[in-house]
């Protein structure tokens, strides 16, 4: 599938073990590429989904100098929206203790803005999902972040572990956007490519 893009040298400009897991997943050749000290800042003004479409076009712009001809880079950028407010990935544990009891009981939205890009193109698309979570005890937050260190998450958690499976009552939209990229919809746009 995707012979389409045998013509491309694949990189993911990403770390993220779950971004690894979901595109090895699709059965396409990759590399990860990662650049230190991109920027991750955005302007003040921007709400909900337009934070991580622009924190992903401008992590894909960091790259721009070394796409050669037939090269494709995929940046991607996933936060936590609740009530108006962004949670991004937690500063230490308390932050991340913080995040969760925000959002115990109540729903929010997970979004990631990816962005495919090549020496001559650009495509950039966003998903939304919305997890609903159970109210949560503070032992159980506890034992979730001092077992799990989820720091390096959007919104201190990772659906797919422990938090997940006792936390989560319902996600409208993809699971896998909720682990940090929504697989079908990129599958879907290298289709097209």
């Amino acid at each position: 599938m995707l012979d389409n893009l045998n013509k491309y040298r694949i990189l993911l400009a990403s770390n993220s073990p779950r971004r690894k897991e979901l595109l090895t997943g699709l059965g396409i050749d990759y590399e990860v590429r990662t650049l230190p000290d991109v920027d991750e800042s955005f302007p003040a003004e921007l709400k909900g989904e337009e934070i991580p479409l622009y924190i992903a076009r401008k992590k894909a712009e960091a790259y721009r100098e070394m796409l050669l001809s037939g090269s494709l880079v995929i940046t991607a950028d996933t936060i936590v929206w609740l009530d108006g407010e962004m949670l991004g990935k937690p500063c230490d544990e308390a932050d991340a203790v913080a995040m969760l009891r925000k959002l115990s009981g109540k729903t929010h939205q997970v979004i990631t803005g990816v962005c495919l890009t090549t020496a001559d193109w650009q495509k950039i698309f966003s998903a939304v999902s919305e997890v609903k979570f159970t109210s949560l005890t503070n032992d159980e937050i506890d034992f979730y972040v001092h077992r799990f260190h989820p720091l390096d998450k959007a919104g201190s958690y990772g659906v797919q572990e422990w938090i997940g499976f006792i936390g989560v009552e319902s996600i409208s939209g993809s699971y896998f956007n909720v682990m940090g990229l929504p697989i079908q919809r990129l599958y879907q746009e290298l289709k097209k490519m």
